[in-house]
């Protein structure tokens, strides 16, 4: 009975530092798009709104894969 609740323990402690670094990993990538579509729109004004639908574009595509990580996770 100890054995089983132990591995039971470790396996969510392992989803657990999983899921952060996963969520982690999300925010830095979409820091970094934002951060530099800032700095390429602050170059260049007129490019805006094609940077800014690039970045959204980009955003959504890692928060999609995120939330899909983090639903097989839960699942697994």
């Amino acid at each position: 009975m100890v054995d089983s609740s132990l591995g039971k323990g470790l396996g969510v402690l392992g989803l657990g530092i999983g899921l952060g670094l996963l969520v982690y990993g999300a925010a830095m990538g979409i820091g970094n798009i934002g951060g530099r579509a800032a700095e390429s729109i602050a170059r260049q004004p007129e490019a805006g709104g094609r940077i800014f639908t690039t970045m959204i574009i980009s955003a959504a595509l890692i928060e999609g894969a995120t939330l899909f990580a983090i639903v097989a996770f839960i699942i697994k």
